[in-house]
């Protein structure tokens, strides 16, 4: 058996997603077609708790829009016409005690961005830079929402489509082994426009994250550090 969670988007500031737990037998193995067969068993078992329907947010999805909406194939706009993945940009960005930002990584593949050895010979995360900003490790997702929500708000009309999802999966996220997770940036992104807060939220990375703020002490992944100050400019 495995556990993964289910995101929920609430149209409520105070607590934007929810993360329910839920149980299920595990596949084993490495290929694709295990893979699939996890996203399935998993979406059975949230079915079976009325949490439906769901769409797997990664490159393992059934569905173009849950492949099209995963880190390594969402594109972040970088100016000058360039566009590179979400992924790349994330890994680029960090800066270590001894390193980074290792924005080589903007132009490689999503694959490589991720097992990079300098993201772990360079000691501990301190921050990300992006574009001339310095972000925070604190809210610990703010960075990644924004770049996720970022690359998608134009594209916010068509993906409209997405509230008929009553939540969001990503089968390779572990909460016990990691921290940021496309399908609640994707959850997130579905309720923030529910509620009338997505332009608002993308007005800067400063209005982004006042706006994730309220809800962030309620959220699983989060602690009391969270209410510091969020930008350094």
């Amino acid at each position: 058996m495995a556990e993964r969670p289910v995101f929920i988007p609430r149209p409520d500031e105070s607590r934007l997603v929810e993360d329910i737990s839920v149980s299920f037998m595990w596949h084993n193995g490495m290929c694709p077609s295990q893979k699939k067969k996890n996203v399935l068993a998993l979406h059975e078992a949230a079915s079976s708790r009325n949490l439906k329907p769901l769409l797997e947010v990664s490159t393992k999805s059934e569905s173009r829009l849950g492949m099209r909406l995963s880190a390594f194939n969402l594109k972040v706009d970088l100016g000058a016409n360039i566009s590179v993945p979400l992924e790349c940009v994330y890994q680029g960005s960090k800066v270590f005690e001894h390193g980074g930002p290792f924005t080589d990584l903007y132009a490689v593949e999503s694959w490589e961005a991720k097992r990079d050895p300098r993201l772990r010979a360079s000691g501990n995360l301190v921050a990300f830079k992006f574009q001339g900003i310095e972000f925070p490790l604190l809210p610990k997702t703010a960075f990644y929402d924004w770049l996720y929500i970022g690359a998608i708000f134009p594209h916010r009309e068509y993906l409209e489509r997405l509230h008929a999802y009553a939540g969001f999966t990503d089968i390779e996220f572990n909460p016990a082994k990691s921290l940021n997770c496309q399908a609640r940036s994707c959850a997130t992104f579905v309720a923030l426009n529910k509620n009338g807060m997505l332009a608002k939220s993308m007005e800067s990375p400063q209005a982004m994250f006042e706006v994730l703020r309220p809800g962030s002490a309620k959220q699983p992944h989060s602690c009391a550090e969270r209410q510091q100050s969020l930008l350094v400019f």
